[in-house]
């Protein structure tokens, strides 16, 4: 039997798959700079101009230069205070800062809950602050005071803000200081600039007076205080504060892509000597020009000895608005295809291999070729019979809209490989004065980045397949009494009318305990005959004609079987499993068509080929080299099974479902190497979990499936994809065998550079997935998209995509783990977001003062916080006893075959307060979404009072607050709202505020209906129930030793501080 057709007939089979080195992390590059940043008393600059009416004894006032974007030139030091406030002493003189801002190891600080008030310990000595109260110097015009609400301002936290945002022109709205003071010179960097006369600066290093989260900071000698308001804007290490420009915008952006220090170079006109001998001197222009709107950073400045960082929890980014796709590159390329099929990690293709090292990061692309368009952009389908489709004759490459015709029209350049094709007779039209052709307008294969082909004959190897669907379902004595089988009888039954491909869709079922039993379904039948084959080391297959059958036809005598299943097994109190032996015969009867295999396994199996051993969870071989062992298939028979399957065009499904141990590392093979994906519904109980049971099995059976399909990614000359990584088996060195594939999966891919260096302006990328349809089109969708070469990391930076890297990022820690220790995959997330932040900030080195400042490009702000939320994911967190092994590798087939939108969603889950929504009148809809804001996911978001839904996409866990009105609790629950929750389900009640609740669970689970959201109700201080549901995913949070977000912030700084 040949292989299904695949892009170029006459392809070689299928090797077996390349296994990519997972994580490998890049080459370590020497860096030429590394700025430790200056701490308070340690600045060593060859110049500090003293103010003239400072005190003698002054130091240089810690000058960590302009952090690009976070003080833009309207930025203002706070107001003169020379008094301690009443909290703070001194520090003891013989304190002495040790030189270079090298961190020290703290012990991991409880930020309190800013509800709660300031905390009652005493305040360490010499801590920064990001929010003390901000007043303008004196001379310039003193804008009205603004009061800086942090919810005002959650989305841009801190830096920088994001472009969409309209800044005022730097001429607007901000006094400017006299003679262009408030750009810094060339060569600025070297000096601190003066303080204002009256200074608030300390004078020494004995009257170092910060300010301290959570306390109000006194001052004195205060002309036109503004509100002391707890602000997101980072503060410099010494308690230098920057104060809003105006009401009207949150940060100035400085035009020309430098932003420069602060106007206090000197008060009142006075300026550093080197701006009166360079006075026209203005900011450099180069690598960074364009690039400081992007610069982000974040005061992480704590005085060495104290204890608590100078790290304002609120003020750190959160991906509150979900994933957000960039747009950077729509209006330069309008006819790319949209991201959500094709987004590459950064927009900006590195031109060198030594960018690539410098880079740090994955480089390459996440593929989703089916996802689902909302209406009104439905992929256009396009049929070229009788010209047949039109090609690159050396590369192979469809007609896209990057494509450029000459000669009149008869000739068109392919833009991947430059080659000048012809132009056949029946797809010739003349151009216009401008080059284009006459018809652009009635050619969707021209103007739109994504299309699908229908293709002729010479893209078959036989007739397209019809829709199959068999089931394989276990009714072992386990299986029966869960209930298992009763829901997956009925679910199928509910579906048969929406199964696709009607009236050409075929049906089968087995089903196994001991033995295995076969159903013919023939449709002269009036009700199903079963055989029984109890030889299961012999295995045939009984009738291999009947087993099989055209749903129209058969439609009865199916109906009738699903309705008898569940009774004819209930007494059954067989314990054993044949699964291998029921999985060979599965493939026997579906080895001529091809189809989809969804596979109810309940019971470990235990009897003949593929059976498996209870290996279970062995503490002691946690943190050994042997540890990975546990999560990787124990017997080649489930590969060489997967093996089998894709050759003949069939994807498997498995539905797991057990209280006990069932090696899913195993079995889920089956679906790894098919194109499948796994469901795991630990200790099922029908009770429970039905409905989720029900609606991903009719998804599954009902959502648009491409049959028998190969996949490849091509790209421009000089780019290669050199791994993939996914649920896909690997057919030659780039092409994907995906016997099923849908809209829920998505697949991963890095690039290298195949030469020194790219010499073209713009590299195309070209995904064509070649398919059958369910209506039986052989067809090929076919996405197109242009990004520009780049010869400045900055620009790389700048235009990345969080999304497609922690995608990337997420799959290749996952594959780590199959080969090596949980920890080694954390430590690979943890070193490479550390390598990138310590390259990026490597370029800022010269320019710029960093002191103390974290910095980032403002596109990767989320990076550090999703890293941390991969290291706390199930496949990847702690150890022997943080998750079940099953679970675990479950966890891990799911993400690695999860769009990017939903993986972000699970890893960043929404928690959402809801009991004042409740309680409100009816809402309209377009109200809907200024309700919900997302809070972040750390404990002190939860006010006792309250009511707050968490949702990762997979679950809904509902906590009641323990003082939450007992009326709202009574209409949700009714009489049991008192009782014990985890003998409550939700269910609708007879009250407006229950009818609400139920509206809005079905609203969220209709915005992603991949999966469907059991909802899982806790109460606070119940325990381990909240802990298990809530507390334990709450990723802010220091949970059993993981770091919380603070620290994890702070240890990644101190990493990027140390040199390579």
């Amino acid at each position: 039997m040949k292989p299904m057709g695949t892009e170029n007939p006459g392809r070689p089979n299928f090797p077996a798959r390349s296994a990519a080195t997972p994580f490998a992390p890049a080459s370590q590059t020497s860096m030429p700079f590394l700025s430790s940043g200056p701490v308070v008393g340690s600045e060593a600059s060859a110049f500090r101009p003293t103010p003239p009416t400072a005190p003698q004894t002054s130091m240089a006032f810690l000058s960590s230069g302009p952090g690009v974007g976070s003080e833009a030139s309207g930025f203002r030091p706070s107001p003169p205070a020379r008094s301690y406030g009443p909290s703070v002493p001194p520090p003891p003189p013989s304190y002495v800062p040790p030189v270079g801002g090298s961190f020290q190891r703290f012990p991991t600080p409880q930020f309190p809950s800013t509800a709660q008030g300031p905390p009652t310990r005493g305040p360490p000595v010499g801590q920064s602050v990001l929010s003390p109260p901000m007043q303008p110097p004196v001379g310039q015009v003193q804008s009205p005071p603004v009061s800086l609400r942090p919810q005002q301002l959650s989305s841009v936290p801190m830096g920088s803000p994001p472009q969409s945002v309209n800044f005022p022109p730097s001429s607007v709205n901000v006094p400017q200081a006299p003679l262009d003071s408030s750009f810094s010179a060339p060569r600025q960097t070297l000096h601190p600039s003066f303080p204002p006369l009256e200074s608030s600066y300390p004078a020494a290093r004995t009257t170092l007076q910060p300010s301290f989260p959570g306390y109000p900071s006194r001052q004195s000698n205060a002309v036109l205080q503004a509100p002391s308001v707890q602000s997101p804007f980072p503060a410099h290490q010494g308690g230098y504060a920057p104060a809003p420009p105006a009401p009207s915008s949150p940060f100035l952006a400085h035009q020309g892509g430098y932003v420069p220090p602060p106007p206090v170079a000197a008060p009142l006109g006075l300026h550093s000597r080197e701006q009166m001998q360079y006075p026209g001197s203005g900011p450099p222009i180069g690598t960074i020009q364009g690039l400081a709107e992007d610069f982000n950073s974040l005061s992480l400045g704590s005085i060495p000895g104290s204890i608590d960082p100078g790290l304002d929890s609120k003020a750190l980014p959160r991906p509150l608005d979900g994933d957000v796709e960039p747009n950077s590159f729509a209006e330069m390329y309008p006819m790319n295809c949209n991201s959500r099929y094709l987004r590459l990690t950064t927009f900006g293709i590195p031109s060198s291999q030594s960018l690539i090292s410098r880079w740090q990061l994955p480089l390459g692309a996440v593929v989703c070729p089916l996802a689902e368009a909302p209406d009104g952009e439905e992929v256009p389908i396009v049929n070229f019979a009788p010209t047949g489709i039109i090609r690159c004759r050396r590369c192979r490459t469809y007609v896209n809209p990057y494509v450029t015709f000459t000669d009149g029209g008869r000739k068109w350049r392919c833009n991947i490989c430059a080659l000048l094709n012809d132009v056949s007779g029946d797809y010739f039209a003349h151009l216009d004065a401008s080059g284009r052709r006459i018809d652009l307008d009635q050619r969707p294969e021209l103007t739109k980045g994504s299309v699908e082909f229908v293709a002729p004959t010479e893209y078959m190897v036989r007739p397209p397949m019809p829709p199959l669907y068999f089931f394989l379902i276990d009714v072992s004595l386990s299986a029966v009494r869960s209930g298992m089988v009763e829901i997956v009888a009925q679910t199928i039954r509910s579906c048969l009318d929406e199964l696709p491909g009607f009236p050409r869709t075929q049906i089968g079922f087995i089903t196994f305990d001991s033995t295995i039993h076969f159903y013919n379904m023939k449709s002269s039948l009036t009700q199903p005959q079963m055989m029984v084959v109890s030889d299961l080391d012999d295995i045939f297959v009984p009738l291999p004609d009947d087993l099989l059958v055209n749903l129209s036809e058969s439609r009865s005598v199916v109906e009738t079987f699903l309705d008898s299943l569940p009774s004819m097994f209930q007494d059954n109190v067989n314990l054993e499993s044949a699964f291998g032996p029921a999985l060979k015969a599965a493939f026997m009867v579906m080895s001529q068509l091809g189809g989809k295999l969804l596979i109810f396994q309940n019971t470990l199996p235990s009897l003949g080929v593929g059976r498996l051993r209870l290996r279970g969870d062995d503490l002691r071989v946690y943190g050994t080299d042997k540890e990975h062992a546990l999560r990787i298939p124990e017997d080649p028979f489930y590969k060489q099974m997967a093996a089998d399957f894709t050759k003949y065009q069939i994807g498997v499904n498995i539905y797991a479902f057990s209280d006990k141990y069932t090696d899913i590392a195993s079995l889920g093979t089956l679906a790894k190497y098919t194109g499948g994906q796994v469901y795991y519904y630990p200790s099922f109980q029908s009770a429970i979990h039905k409905e989720r049971l029900r609606h991903e099995l009719a998804r599954d059976l009902t959502r648009e499936t491409a049959w028998e399909a190969v996949m490849r990614i091509r790209c421009g000359k000089g780019v290669r994809f050199t791994s993939y990584h996914g649920n896909f088996m690997l057919r030659s060195t780039d092409l994907l065998a995906l016997p099923a594939v849908d809209c829920d999966k998505a697949f991963a891919m890095q690039m290298s550079l195949e030469e020194t260096l790219l010499t073209t302006q713009t590299v195309y990328f070209q995904v064509a997935l070649l398919y059958t349809s369910s209506s039986g089109e052989r067809r090929i969708r076919v996405h197109t998209a242009a990004a520009p070469v780049v010869t400045d990391l900055g620009e790389m930076y700048r235009h990345a995509d969080t999304g497609a890297i922690v995608s990337l990022f997420c799959r290749l820690a996952i594959e780590k783990t199959l080969s090596h220790k949980l920890e080694d995959a954390r430590n690979s997330v943890q070193s490479r977001i550390v390598k990138a932040l310590r390259e990026y900030r490597n370029l800022y080195a010269v320019q710029h003062r960093l002191g103390g400042r974290m910095i980032y490009p403002e596109s990767l702000k989320f990076l550090p916080l999703y890293g941390l939320a991969l290291c706390k994911s199930t496949p990847l967190r702690g150890g022997y006893a943080d998750a079940q092994l099953d679970e675990r590798c479950a966890a891990g087939y799911t993400m690695m075959a999860l769009p990017v939108k939903g993986l972000l969603k699970l890893l960043y889950p929404s928690l959402i307060r809801i009991d004042e929504y409740l309680t409100k009148g009816s809402a309209q809809v377009d109200e809907f979404k200024n309700i919900f804001k997302r809070l972040p996911l750390a404990a002190e978001s939860l006010d006792s009072r309250g009511l707050y839904i968490y949702d990762d996409g997979f679950r809904f866990v509902i906590w009641f607050g323990r003082m939450l009105s007992p009326d709202i609790a009574m209409n949700l629950l009714g009489v049991d709202f008192a009782g014990d929750l985890t003998r409550v389900s939700l269910c609708e009640q007879d009250s407006e505020m229950s009818r609400k609740l139920m509206g809005l669970l079905k609203k969220f689970r209709e915005s992603d209906p991949s999966y469907y959201q059991l909802c899982h109700l806790v109460r606070q201080g119940e325990q381990p129930r909240e802990g298990f549901f809530l507390l334990t995913n709450l990723v802010e949070d220091q949970i059993g030793g993981t770091n919380g977000y603070a620290d994890w912030i702070l240890q990644i700084h101190r990493q990027v501080q140390q040199t390579a």
